[in-house]
This record gives structure tokens, C-alpha cells and sequence, in this order.
């Protein structure tokens, strides 16, 4: 946390170095995590690039992050992310069978860029609170305290909102309440 510290004082009198440091340090995760979201690698390049550009008219208008970088960058990700899901219309999932085309990886390949796509569908219906506790806890690896920093709650609320996603997420992936079967 210190050097988290440290970079952020820099950033504040715009030192290039600790500016880089801060993009070198969090352009990677932040991209994983819009990409995960998105899936689509221009529009994470976009959510990325305008977080940092937020980050950078934050701090030259005398605002941005006093503490929890980190945080602050996601929350920032997440607000630019959420905005994009408003101004699109929701997506139709096709549910039409395509039928085998003999070629076994192939239909695998085919198979798991459903089930990506069902599942950012899945996290798409979820509160944007919601789904940021899911992405930032299950897929970025996050604790419930700095969950909690990033979305500026309590840590019982963060707790909260990922028993609420959870269950949704349940519902919403399996609809007639059956586990799949292991395959």
C-alpha cells in the first residue's frame, strides 16, 4: 500500500514516472477485467484507455483518488463500462441449433464462446453493483475489503450483494433449477 501510496502522490504533480508506473502496474488487469465484461478487445482497449484519461482529468481538475488507487481505477472501469451497457440495446441470444459440423473442436471452440457469451449475458442482468462484486471477487481475486473500497461500501453490504448476484446468477444460468452434469 505504500507504494501505492507513493506513485498516487507522484501522479498528483503529474511525475511522468510515477504516471507510467501507474499504467504499467494497472492497464493489464484493468483490460482482463473489461474484456472479461466485454468481450470484445477494441471496446476493453477503449474502456482502458478513457479510465486512464478519466484518472488524468480527475487529477488536473484537483480531484481523483486520496487513497485506494486501485479501487478508484476499477470504479472508474466499471462506471465507463456500465454507462456503454445503457447506451446499447441488450443482446438477443440466439437460441438456435447450428447442428454438428463433424469437426469435434470446432463444435468445442463453438461450445465455450456460448457459454462466455451467456455468461457476460448473465452478469449484463445483474445490478452494476452486483456485477462488479462478481468480477472483481470471483475473476479478479479480490477480498470483500477492497471490494468494499472500490465500491465505497460496507464490507456486509459488499457480502450482501454477492449472496443477491449469486443467486441470480444461479437462476439466470440454470433456469430450470437443475446442476449441469460434469462433463
Amino acid at each position: 500500500m505504500d507504494e501505492e501510496n507513493h506513485l498516487l502522490e507522484g501522479a498528483r504533480r503529474f511525475d511522468l514516472e510515477c504516471l507510467a508506473a501507474i499504467y504499467d502496474r494497472y492497464s493489464d488487469r484493468l483490460y482482463s477485467y473489461a474484456v472479461r465484461l466485454l468481450g470484445d478487445a477494441d471496446l476493453a482497449e477503449e474502456c482502458v484507455a478513457e479510465t486512464f484519461s478519466r484518472f488524468l482529468q480527475a487529477l488536473r481538475n484537483g480531484g481523483g483518488p486520496r487513497d485506494h488507487l486501485q479501487a478508484y481505477l476499477y470504479r472508474v472501469a466499471h462506471n465507463w463500462i456500465t454507462d456503454l451497457f445503457r447506451r446499447q440495446p441488450r443482446l438477443v441470444e440466439l437460441e438456435e441449433n447450428l447442428g454438428s459440423h463433424g469437426d469435434d473442436a470446432a463444435d468445442d471452440a463453438f461450445n465455450t464462446e456460448q457459454e462466455k457469451q451467456r455468461l457476460r449475458m448473465a452478469l449484463r442482468a445483474l445490478t452494476p453493483d452486483q456485477r462488479q462484486v462478481i468480477v472483481l471477487r470471483y475473476f479478479e481475486g479480490w477480498e470483500n475489503e477492497q471490494v468494499a473500497a472500490a465500491l465505497e461500501k460496507p464490507v456486509g453490504a459488499v457480502k450482501a450483494l454477492q449472496h443477491r448476484a449469486v443467486a441470480s446468477l444461479r437462476r439466470w444460468l440454470n433456469p430450470d433449477g437443475k446442476e449441469k452434469e460434469n462433463r
